[in-house]
């Protein structure tokens, strides 16, 4: 490990826009060290995206053998150059990972069943394992308006692919602001996750943790389960998440009792500081790995590491618990700030960019609903503000199919009218009730069982077709 000066030497440098180089001055490598040091501080993923639309042909052996040799060729170099970057600016950089096209496109011409898109699971696990890097994103389908047989084939074969895949995760895009909401899929949605809960009760129903659903899903999220490369980006890219949630707090710890203004100028300042090291180790993957830089995405993203979370940060701001009265406008300010920083440190900030709320990832988010403070309901009140939705959450094995299609389609609705993007990444914990706890490990810590309203939705979402697009989406 380099000391201070030696880091100073070597360049720690953040890239602007255009082709200057701006020299981050000592002071602020002073800071950058105590940030990582003793904050928590770090770039949570390098996230390469992948292409796969030239991988797409009729033939499913060749598709295949393309999937493998496109991620393995473009991503060789990925896993050592985080690691070299790491040695070099002492700034750890806890994942590696890889997006790629939706799957539902790769594989629409080859796959003529739910078990040949497993095939391909299959094969993108087989090459993140080659790579090395810690999970893949890409499972995916885009279904806002309506699904091909591919699409439907796909999100049938979730279940069974993420059970015999260690690190491929899916996502589903279900509605957006211009299209709507496509209510066969939510609730086709809401049988998937439960059978992706039941053929992983052995291990808590832990393969939902690499299932999400979303509103308006953008297409270059660094951050899992919900990452795939979209068809609007390059070849290939590289997108960088950082993630600073003891950063904030000890910044805020600071300023305790200062005014609004202090408050709202102390969390933008950290959040420049946080983007600016994202920039940096962004520009210099893309350097060395001759790959497009795309975008920083600054996401307050906890761990359950003590001290790491946003819980904490709502605390500090002035609630004895994340869920107390104030919670939302306290979380409307904080991701407000931090998007504002963001921006300043960064021409391409991208991705979901705010302040996640997951429970199991976030020891503060558990106390607080261990301590009566936390429900289902004021979660999804703060998922109008924040930068996803529904995180991470378990809710008891038995709760009915339909009122999971009802939690993910109130999500959506948020998400379609406040044109934003919103998430749902719930764990049924089958066998589980109210009060049980879900042991999850590592990143994706432990969750309580959170109880869910217990009041039938099953005719409205048995309606089937789509909730059409809200009225201010017709902008042409």
């Amino acid at each position: 490990m380099k000391s201070d000066r030696e880091r100073v030497s070597a360049g720690l440098r953040v890239y602007n826009a255009g082709s200057e180089e701006t020299m981050i001055n000592l002071f602020e490598v002073a800071e950058t060290n105590e940030m990582i040091a003793k904050e928590n501080l770090d770039v949570r993923t390098i996230t390469l995206g992948i292409s796969l639309l030239d991988c797409i042909d009729g033939d499913l052996k060749k598709v295949n053998e393309r999937v493998y040799g496109k991620i393995t060729e473009t991503a060789k170099d990925l896993v050592k150059t985080g690691e070299a970057i790491e040695k070099e600016f002492g700034i750890p950089i806890v994942n590696k990972r890889i997006s790629v096209t939706p799957m539902a496109l790769v594989g629409g011409a080859a796959c003529r069943s739910s078990e040949d898109f497993v095939t391909l699971a299959k094969t993108m696990d087989l090459a993140a394992q080659e790579v090395g890097v810690n999970l893949i994103g890409g499972y995916s389908a885009l279904v806002s308006k309506g699904m091909t047989k591919a699409d439907e084939m796909l999100i049938r074969s979730i279940p069974q692919a993420l059970h015999t895949t260690e690190r491929v995760c899916s996502s589903v895009n279900l509605g957006s602001t211009r299209t709507g909401i496509n209510m066969d899929a939510v609730r086709l949605m809401g049988d998937i996750i439960k059978e992706t809960a039941v053929i992983s009760r052995e291990q808590d129903s832990a393969d939902c943790m690499k299932l999400v659903v979303f509103c308006n899903a953008p297409d270059d999220n660094p951050f899992m389960a919900g990452a795939f490369h979209g068809v609007t980006e390059a070849d290939a890219v590289i997108n960088v998440g950082v993630s600073g949630p003891g950063v904030v707090k000890t910044a805020l710890q600071r300023v305790r009792g200062e005014n609004f203004e202090v408050l709202c100028e102390t969390i933008k300042k950290t959040a420049f500081k946080v983007t600016r090291v994202g920039q940096l180790v962004a520009q210099e993957a893309s350097r060395m790995l001759q790959i497009p830089f795309g975008i920083v995405d600054l996401s307050l993203a906890p761990t359950p590491a003590i001290g790491d979370s946003v819980a904490d940060i709502l605390c500090e701001i002035g609630l004895e618990y994340a869920g107390a009265p104030g919670t939302t406008a306290a979380l409307a300010l904080l991701n407000d700030q931090v998007k504002k920083g963001g921006v300043m440190a960064s021409s391409y900030v991208g991705g979901l960019s705010g302040a996640f709320i997951p429970v199991s990832e976030d020891q503060g988010m558990i106390d607080a609903v261990t301590a009566g403070a936390l429900t289902i309901e004021k979660l999804e009140a703060m998922t109008c503000v924040c930068s996803v939705g529904l995180d991470m959450l378990a809710i008891p094995g038995d709760t009915p199919n339909t009122t999971i299609a009802g939690i993910i389609a109130d999500e959506m609705a948020i998400g379609m009218v406040n044109q934003k993007t919103t998430a749902v990444r719930i764990i049924p914990a089958i066998g589980k009730g109210v009060g049980d706890k879900v042991e999850f490990g590592g990143l994706f810590g432990y969750a309580p069982v959170m109880p869910v309203n217990g009041f039938s939705c099953e005719a409205f979402v048995n309606r089937g077709g789509r909730i059409p697009a809200p009225i201010h989406s017709f902008k042409n």
